[in-house]
């Protein structure tokens, strides 16, 4: 089965087929994610988003710590490149890649992007995981769009991490909806309390997704769950 650990905001650590891959690395600046220390995550690959600093904070220390591939778009590659920080793998929008323990596809986001210097950071994505085992997205920060319907007629989803913050990104009424579009029912949130722009109704939130026949799962940071081939938290 696939497991995964929330580290606060939009950041998780996703372990499948025996790789570690972990997601938009924020968390020594989130004082609610105080209590996770960097030294404790292992992982072989990082997957960015987009450049905002809630989401690459902690990404050069990590990259150096655990030897990670980091996988994002052409700008992030070229950026952390120049820093001296070569174990990248660059994609694009609509871009497939086969990294062995998963075939992984970047989608659209529609959000805006640089990063903390201020240098331009191209497009902001998500990104879209199959294996023999699992079938997941990770949306990143985004608007709902018409084009996370796409998803739904090429893969069929075990479950998907949408932001429900709103402000920022789409709220959870909204992210209930993308539920719709992407075919999937099993929902774990991301980007939301972290602070006081983000804020929500956590009972609000579920019910938001109930209404539509999914369930939102508010997983506590530091905590592990795990899917079961169905997609269903266990």
């Amino acid at each position: 089965m696939t497991q995964v650990t929330y580290f606060g905001h939009s950041c998780f650590l996703v372990e499948t087929l025996g790789i570690k891959v972990l997601f938009d690395p924020y968390i020594t600046p989130n004082p609610l994610a105080k209590e996770i220390k960097l030294n404790i995550i292992h992982c072989d690959y990082i997957f960015v988003s987009h450049g905002h600093s809630d989401h690459i904070a902690d990404l050069e220390a990590l990259a150096h710590q655990t030897g990670a591939k980091i996988v994002g778009n052409w700008e992030l590659h070229s950026w952390l490149n120049a820093k001296g920080i070569m174990n990248t793998h660059p994609m694009n929008i609509g871009g497939v890649w086969d990294f062995g323990f998963a075939n992984v596809k970047m989608v659209v986001a529609s959000h805006s992007n640089s990063f903390p210097d201020g240098s331009y950071g191209g497009v902001a994505a998500g990104f879209v995981f199959q294996n023999e085992k699992t079938s997941f997205y990770y949306a990143g920060d985004t608007a709902l769009t018409m084009d996370m319907k796409l998803i739904a007629e090429d893969y069929k989803l075990h479950f998907a991490f949408l932001p429900i913050g709103s402000n920022f990104t789409m709220n959870s009424y909204e992210a209930s909806k993308a539920c719709e579009l992407i075919n999937c029912k099993d929902i774990i949130g991301m980007h939301y309390d972290t602070n006081d722009y983000i804020k929500i109704d956590h009972n609000q939130a579920r019910q938001d997704f109930r209404n539509r026949e999914a369930e939102l799962t508010l997983m506590k940071i530091g905590e592990t769950k795990l899917m079961s081939p169905l997609g269903l938290s266990i």
